[in-house]
C-alpha cells in the first residue's frame, strides 16, 4: 500500500474527516478530546493521529506553517481517502471588537500568499464549503463560543517592513483576520473536489503585538488556551453533526 511521501500515511490510515491543525503540538492537544487515540507518523512537520470522536472517526495531521506545506498534506490526504478538511488554526484580529480567545469562522480569505495562484488564476475565489460552514456556525451557538463570521487575508510572512500599514487596509475593508494557510486550503479543495473549512483562535488583538500573542499561545495563556479548546471542540461536533446527516 502506496505511503505518501510527506504525511507517510497510506489509504489504511485514512478517514473521511481530518483536522488540520499547524503546529504539530496541537496534535497532541487534539488527541486529548479523542477516543482510542493511536499516533501515525511524524515527518517533517506533518505529525498525524488517529481516533474517534462520538464513533466518527477522525484524521489529525498538522500542516506547518503557510500554504506551500498547507496545500501539500491537502494534496496526499486526498490520495488517502479524505473528504472533508477543517483547519484549526490561529489568526490575528483586523477589528478592534474582535477579542483575544474568540473564534473567527472564515467565510472567504483574500488570497494574498503565492501557493493557490501557482494553481490558478488570482481571481478565483477562496471560499468556504457552505455545509460545514453552516454547521460550525450553528455548533458555536449551541456551544456559546464567542465567534465572528466573515472574511480573512492569507498572506506569506511575519515579518514585513508595512504590517501596519497592509493591516489597517484589509481592516477598512471589513475583513476580520489574518492567518498563512486558509486561502490555499479553500482554493484547493474546491478545486480538487473536497469539502474544507477554517477556523481560527486569535491569539493577537487588532493593533496587538504579533509576537507576544504568538508566545501566550505556546505558553499556554488562559484566553488563547480557551480560544483553543473551543476551535478543536467546536471542529469536532461539526464532524460528528456532518456524519449524521450523511
Amino acid at each position: 500500500m502506496e505511503k505518501q511521501p510527506h504525511i507517510h500515511l497510506t489509504k489504511a490510515d485514512s478517514a473521511g474527516y481530518a483536522l488540520l491543525p499547524g503546529d504539530p503540538e496541537r496534535v497532541s492537544r487534539v488527541k486529548a478530546f479523542l477516543d482510542d487515540p493511536v499516533e501515525l507518523a511524524y515527518n517533517r512537520e506533518y505529525r498525524s493521529v488517529k481516533g474517534t470522536y462520538k464513533g466518527t472517526a477522525v484524521l489529525v495531521v498538522s500542516t506547518g506553517i503557510g500554504g506551500p506545506s498547507a496545500a501539500i498534506a491537502l494534496e496526499e490526504l486526498k490520495q488517502i481517502g479524505v473528504h472533508t478538511l477543517i483547519r484549526i488554526g490561529s489568526s490575528g484580529a483586523l477589528q478592534p471588537e474582535i477579542k483575544v480567545g474568540d473564534l473567527i469562522l472564515c467565510e472567504g480569505a483574500i488570497r494574498d500568499e503565492g501557493t493557490s495562484k501557482v494553481y490558478v488564476s488570482a481571481s478565483y475565489p477562496a471560499v468556504s464549503n457552505h455545509t460545514i460552514l453552516s454547521e460550525l456556525k450553528s455548533h458555536a451557538e449551541t456551544l456559546n463560543v464567542p465567534h465572528h463570521l466573515g472574511l480573512v487575508r492569507s498572506h506569506d510572512s511575519f515579518y514585513t517592513d508595512d504590517d501596519e500599514a497592509i493591516d489597517a487596509y484589509w481592516s477598512k475593508q471589513g475583513l476580520i483576520g489574518s492567518d498563512m494557510e486558509t486561502a490555499a486550503l479553500f482554493t484547493l479543495a474546491r478545486l480538487r473536489g473536497l469539502r474544507a473549512a477554517s477556523v481560527l483562535n486569535v491569539v493577537v488583538p487588532y493593533s496587538g503585538d504579533l509576537q507576544a500573542g504568538i508566545n501566550q499561545l505556546q505558553s499556554g495563556e488562559s484566553l488563547t488556551k480557551a480560544g483553543e479548546q473551543n476551535e478543536i471542540r467546536l471542529a469536532l461536533e461539526t464532524i460528528a453533526s456532518l456524519e449524521t446527516k450523511s
